[in-house]
């Protein structure tokens, strides 16, 4: 509990810092402002008035070619642009008197381009552009009142001058400065309020977040997060309260589980039961098998019938009982491993088409001997995902159980067939179908359809039982389907890479 007790601590050193940045970036912009203003504003001011010079030369140059200087349009447009921007113009005829003017006493305007022809103009100016038409200066510097202007030539020979006064920015700049300085603490002094209860507005719902999950390690899911109005706190708020439901749901869920164990426990009476039963169905299977070994093996010592074809049948008798109990024993061990065995099924991708054409072709004398038509027609691989080798006792069982029973035109037809998220396997037969009181019970163990044609062929009733078996081991559907003309046996497997 000690840490939960250091929870509240966490929240206000959050406001601290919150407070400390926020005020931090608004000092960094304030002192940015300064640092711009101290050392760019005297350039960006400069560089407007010279945009403004160069587009008033264009069009009064643009106006000269086109020899429209004396028109109202251009007059009209020309005072305007001058306005605007503060500036004066001063264009020189051929007889040296003013040609355009927009000042009342252009007489020191002339001077000054009669200075620039001469090559009389003051030393203490500075150029900041000259080209083959015109030359652009500061007179006068850059810390006091001057003029920035332009002399030069138009394109048909008419001398100008295009000047705008410069006013001195270094004190401007220092005033600003200290203008955004105090503006700069005010809106501190303000912003570090505001920042206050912002912080708490923000801190407040997740401290109510934090005591939700110290409840919630107490296993008390009573509790529900209502604050905030922040989407991003209401989000994590949101799913605080799924996880809630979800860890009572488990709990609940384990709880359950703890009385099905419990159940479980309870029913081993029945499960002893069931033992008893299937050791009287084992017991009921080898009686028969036994009985016949048995009075054969007395007959071949009390030498009933001497002769050597007697005694071949009562050995070939023998030895074919003897079979069907080996084989029914390995099939309940089988059966026995697959129920209550604690075996880790192996899943592995594995081709389908590749193991069914092996299969068929080491069980082909079967389906010669029986006339049986084999219809496959798959070729091209398919693969799907389970254990390879107990899909093979699937198979193996489903195509004997097809041999078994098939009448009429003998065809066994085998299919696969690739389902969205699945692969479905198919062995069909032509014969009888199965009574539909039966189909429920077929995949239970020593339950047998026609009792005597399963002698006939010396089936135990527990085949499909570890089809079933086998299956259920991984999770996949199976089956049976009756047809007019016989039943077809069927399985499904995943296909898909995803876990």
């Amino acid at each position: 509990m000690s840490e939960n007790k250091k929870k509240p601590g966490h929240i206000h050193s959050i406001r601290v810092r919150m407070t400390v940045i926020f005020s931090l970036v608004l000092i960094v912009a304030l002192a940015a402002c300064m640092l711009a203003n101290m050392f760019f504003l005297e350039r960006y001011y400069i560089k407007n008035k010279m945009e403004a010079l160069k587009e008033t030369y264009q069009y009064l140059n643009e106006a000269s070619a086109a020899d429209a200087m004396s028109g109202d349009a251009f007059i009209t447009k020309l005072n305007t642009i001058c306005e605007v921007d503060n500036v004066s113009l001063f264009v020189m005829g051929s007889d040296g008197h003013a040609k355009l003017t927009t000042v009342r006493d252009s007489a020191e305007l002339q001077r000054e381009l009669y200075e620039y022809v001469l090559g009389a103009e003051p030393d203490k100016k500075t150029i900041w552009e000259q080209t083959d038409n015109y030359t652009m200066s500061l007179s006068g510097g850059e810390a006091r009142r001057g003029y920035l202007k332009i002399t030069g030539t138009l394109d048909k020979g008419e001398l100008f001058l295009i000047r705008t006064a410069v006013e001195p920015l270094r004190e401007s700049v220092m005033l600003a400065n200290k203008f955004l300085l105090e503006v700069g603490i005010f809106v501190l002094l303000i912003g570090a309020v505001a920042i206050q209860i912002l912080s708490k507005r923000i801190s407040e719902p997740i401290l109510e977040l934090a005591k939700l999950s110290e409840r919630m390690s107490d296993l008390d899911f009573n509790v529900k997060f209502s604050g905030g109005k922040d989407e991003e706190i209401v989000f994590l708020g949101n799913h605080m309260n799924q996880l809630s439901e979800k860890l009572e749901k488990t709990i609940s869920e384990l709880k359950t589980a703890n009385n099905e164990l419990q159940r479980d426990i309870e029913q081993k009476e029945k499960r002893d039961q069931m033992r008893k039963e299937f050791l009287s169905n084992v017991s009921h299977e080898l009686k028969t098998p036994i009985a016949l070994v048995q009075g054969y093996a007395e007959g071949l010592k009390e030498c009933i019938n001497d002769d050597a074809e007697s005694r071949d049948f009562y050995c070939e008798v023998i030895m074919d009982e003897a079979s069907k109990m080996n084989k029914l024993v390995k099939n309940l061990l089988t059966l026995n491993e697959l129920e209550f065995g604690n075996e880790v099924v192996t899943m592995e991708r594995f081709d389908l088409t590749s193991m069914l054409h092996n299969m068929l072709q080491s069980m082909k004398i079967l389906f010669e001997q029986k006339e049986v038509h084999l219809v496959f027609d798959q070729r091209e691989p398919v693969y799907a995902w389970a254990n390879e080798f107990k899909m093979e006792q699937v198979l193996t069982n489903y195509i004997s159980n097809a041999l078994n029973h098939v009448e009429g035109e003998k065809i066994i037809k085998i299919t696969i067939q690739k389902e969205p998220d699945h692969v479905r396997v198919g062995v069909f037969n032509t014969g009888k179908p199965i009574p539909k009181e039966d189909l429920g019970r077929i995949w239970d163990k020593f339950y047998k359809v026609d009792k005597a044609r399963t002698r006939e062929y010396g089936g135990s009733g527990v085949g499909l039982s570890i089809v079933k078996a086998i299956m259920e081991s991984m999770h996949q559907r199976y089956g049976v389907n009756n047809y007019d003309n016989g039943v077809e046996f069927w399985f499904e497997l995943d296909d898909k890479n995803e876990v």
